[in-house]
């Protein structure tokens, strides 16, 4: 499962999924690689509605979210708040490194027009969680999936900027390919929360900020 799972579905539907089912040992791993659930060996995974494939067994276990750029409010004081996409290029930005190898492009969209923003700045990481604590201490903004930073942004420890160019929303899907067996064990209705439908698609993004291209995992 990626990251963005581990608060979001493995730690509050975990204890449920034990509960009902003293017996069986679970094993996670945590990778955002789009791995091949079959040829890996695992019985079940979990991705981003737009990662799916059609020949598995899919149930939704997590409500609709949205990618957001978020900074402290320290931050924003000193460095001023940015009003469009093209904007982040000259702000301090905590970059993710994605499981190609590349530095990964922000994605915002508004209506029908997307970007691609290849941002810089003083950090670059493969965890989502440094670059969320790194920007509540002031070092920079983050890109982080909004669901997941929820008690932080109640907290005002971050805000939300560019807000309009929030990207559409995506929810977290179960999947398997496992025997039936297993799975009336991991997508039982009553253990897995519904959410709502998968975002549509958008136009081609425009690209700022030169560099290769890249999708995370």
């Amino acid at each position: 499962m990626p990251q963005i799972a581990v608060p979001l579905v493995l730690a509050p539907l975990l204890p449920r999924f034990a509960a009902l089912h003293p017996q069986v040992e679970v094993e996670t791993i945590i990778d955002d690689r789009l791995l091949d659930v079959v040829a890996e060996g695992f019985d079940a995974g979990i991705r981003l509605d737009e990662f799916l494939e059609r020949d598995m067994t899919q149930v939704r276990v997590s409500g609709p979210g949205r990618w957001v750029v978020v900074g402290a409010p320290a931050y924003l004081d000193q460095r001023g708040v940015p009003q469009t996409p093209r904007d982040l290029l000259t702000h301090d930005c905590l970059c993710f490194r994605s499981t190609t190898g590349a530095i990964y492009a922000w994605e915002l969209e508004r209506g029908k027009r997307t970007w691609r923003v290849l941002v810089r700045g003083p950090l670059v990481t493969n965890h989502i969680g440094v670059n969320v604590l790194m920007a509540e201490a002031g070092v920079g903004l983050a890109y982080a999936y909004e669901p997941a930073i929820a008690d932080t942004l109640r907290r005002g420890s971050l805000r939300i900027v560019l807000e309009a160019f929030a990207p559409a929303v995506a929810s977290l899907f179960l999947t398997t390919r496992a025997a039936p067996a297993c799975r009336r064990r991991f997508a039982p209705s009553s253990i897995w929360r519904a959410g709502l439908p998968a975002r549509g698609q958008a136009d081609t993004p425009s690209e700022i900020g030169g560099g290769r291209r890249d999708r995370a995992s």
